[in-house]
């Protein structure tokens, strides 16, 4: 039986005196495109941070494409393309140089490179851009800039923390599309979003965290239909509760 793409197994981080995450344990499957929800200070950054070798756990075990992270973290480093909650860009570059610069530091043959590259860029709709400097890019673009960064060297596996915050929504729905693309290229993707409905739209599954602990999981559709709400958003209102947070 093949095993999931990632395993956490009762993952805790702290730090000095907060509990980021607390006994968090889940599977997302080869091929799943799997949300992971929760209020600010939840822990969603936590568990991607730990997932890709940046975070040594407090305790419990995680793995990815059947590598442990701790063990073997050059081998899933191998695997993973990661777009952070913010845009880490190098703004004197222009957004050619910026992906091409990732995909020399991932070894890519020039000609596979040169390929994703305008690849990416078209299917962002920022071949035009190009040849800017990425510090006069505007806030979405940065972000979509980063998302083909994260991807250009054709991972497995993608962690997406937030990559359509600050865009427009014509923007938003492209970067909906090209994520759908993943799912069909059978790519496996952790998407987290403070948009609910983008989380609606486009997860096979989501898991909903508070204060570190997996509190919900299940399709958008059961959790709607179990929870007796109208939407996702109802429902993620609900579990953590309607007071505005920090």
């Amino acid at each position: 039986m093949e095993k999931a793409a990632i395993v956490i197994d009762n993952l805790t981080k702290r730090f000095e005196d907060v509990t980021a995450v607390d006994g968090l344990s889940l599977e997302v499957e080869n091929g799943e495109l799997y949300g992971l929800l929760g209020p600010n200070g939840a822990g969603k950054t936590t568990v991607i941070n730990v997932l890709c070798g940046l975070l040594e756990p407090t305790s419990g075990s995680v793995s990815v494409g059947g590598y442990d992270v701790q063990k073997e973290p050059v081998k899933v480093k191998e695997l993973i393309g990661v777009c952070p909650q913010d845009a880490a860009v190098y703004p004197y570059l222009t957004g050619r140089e910026n992906v091409e610069l990732f995909g020399n530091l991932h070894a890519m043959p020039k000609d596979k490179l040169k390929r994703n590259t305008e690849e990416l860029l078209g299917k962002m709709g920022l071949l035009e851009d190009a040849k800017r400097r990425v510090g006069k890019y505007s806030g979405g673009m940065k972000r979509r800039i980063n998302l083909i960064m994260a991807l250009v060297h054709d991972p497995k596996i993608a962690f997406l923390d937030e990559p359509t915050v600050a865009m427009d929504p014509q923007s938003r729905h492209a970067v909906w599309d090209f994520i759908r693309e993943l799912k069909k290229e059978n790519k496996t993707v952790i998407l987290t979003t403070h948009y609910m409905e983008e989380a609606e739209e486009l997860c096979d599954r989501v898991g909903i965290i508070d204060r570190g602990k997996l509190i919900a999981l299940g399709a958008p559709k059961q959790l709607i239909d179990k929870f007796e709400e109208k939407n996702l958003e109802d429902v993620f209102i609900q579990l953590t509760g309607r007071r505005i947070r920090e």
